[in-house]
């Protein structure tokens, strides 16, 4: 494995790590503003539970019972213990604020009640940070792109293939565009859509809500449309301290040779390489990256999603490769995004780079790099 490369994946090791990059803190110049009482029950919570609520600034605030607990904190933005400290009141219940407010979009979080670990009973829960965590969500003033819309809307459908190189039955996700069941005889380009460490297969159509973001886009005219695929990158078992060991060698004959040809010959896909196309976040990224370099004849299109970049030096022959779309956060350092698009260009490869303002390593970046890789995948 190329030294650059075992940095890079160094470097995604740290900006993965959840209480570093999916909480983001609050915002310095805000957390002395006056906190505005519009709080409302997050869009994500149980149904009929109040708490938590967000309010437009993107304050966040909880309220748990714990009636014989002696301290409770929230991993979600600033405090004295890595997240916010509820107070506990007459009554029994704990409630607290975040100190400011959060990054708008989506965010995972847990309780720490006396020392032990608990998701909050009052929003649903997804799976990242290798465990199923608490989620909430801060209103963002774009977050139109991704709404739930009265358009026409495709199909996420949960398939099972046998995988020969692990002996065992794995999980796909295949989401169709609307028309796909209404068109005998049109077929279609596939992306394979990677998630990040600690995530799984089901969480780009969970948080990253990439069915809808695909069906507002087709609806609008703004894409052309095609199948998207996500599988579990067998990255959770990667200890950090070791991720220089990784080489997604075992994923890749998962990937390419079992999920690729059983997608192809029980969907109605474009199957060749000019009409596939791999993309992944962060850690999927780094997937990505080792993957496309060692199959060029698997995949036309490259993406990264805060997950590193490529250079002119690492891919073999330009002409494998027919577009490269690298995106990342305002505060993931974009200078290095916008400089590796530039390199590309000037080496003659067709490469874009995007920069999500005032996001992270988070979510809503990830939505709004999708939503802007999307059209330049498959021209």
């Amino acid at each position: 494995m190329k030294k650059s490369i075992i940095l890079g994946l160094c470097a995604l090791a740290v900006s993965a790590v959840p209480a570093l990059a999916q909480f983001p803190g609050s915002s310095p110049a805000r957390d002395n503003a006056a906190i505005i009482e519009d709080f409302k029950p997050s869009e994500l919570n149980q149904h009929g539970q109040e708490y938590p609520m967000v309010n437009s600034q993107g304050y966040a605030r909880f309220r748990i019972q714990a009636p014989q607990a002696t301290s409770v904190v929230v991993s979600l933005g600033l405090g004295g213990q890595g997240g916010t400290i509820l107070q506990k009141d007459a009554d029994g219940f704990w409630t607290g604020t975040t100190a400011g407010p959060m990054d708008e979009g989506f965010h995972y979080y847990h309780l720490t009640i006396d020392g032990g670990v608990f998701n909050d009973p009052g929003t649903h829960n997804y799976f990242g940070s290798c465990r199923w965590e608490s989620g909430i969500e801060i209103p963002a003033h774009d977050a139109d792109f991704y709404a739930e819309k009265d358009v026409p809307h495709g199909k996420v459908q949960e398939v099972r293939f046998w995988s020969k190189s692990t002996g065992s039955l794995l999980r796909a996700f295949v989401y169709t565009p609307p028309a796909y069941d209404f068109s005998k005889d049109t077929r279609y380009p596939v992306l394979y859509l990677q998630h990040g460490w600690g995530e799984n297969e089901y969480a780009w159509f969970n948080q990253g809500r990439a069915n809808l973001i695909m069906d507002n886009l087709i609806a609008e005219g703004k894409v052309d449309p095609f199948i998207i695929v996500t599988t579990y990158g067998m990255t959770n078992d990667v200890v950090f301290g070791h991720m220089n060991e990784f080489t997604a060698e075992d994923f890749e004959v998962v990937l390419c040779d079992e999920l690729v040809p059983y997608v192809d010959a029980n969907f109605k896909t474009k199957s060749d390489k000019w009409n596939r196309a791999m993309a992944g976040l962060s850690m999927g990224g780094f997937e990505t990256t080792l993957v496309t370099l060692r199959r060029p004849e698997m995949f036309g299109y490259y993406g990264l999603l805060s997950g590193g970049t490529y250079t002119p030096d690492q891919i073999k022959d330009k002409n494998q490769v027919r577009g490269i779309f690298i995106g990342c956060g305002s505060k993931e350092g974009p200078d290095a995004v916008n400089k590796a698009a530039a390199d590309l260009r000037a080496a003659g490869f067709n490469a874009q780079s995007y920069v999500s303002q005032g996001t992270a390593h988070e979510f809503l970046t990830w939505r709004r790099i999708l939503r802007e890789m999307a059209p330049f995948l498959f021209k």
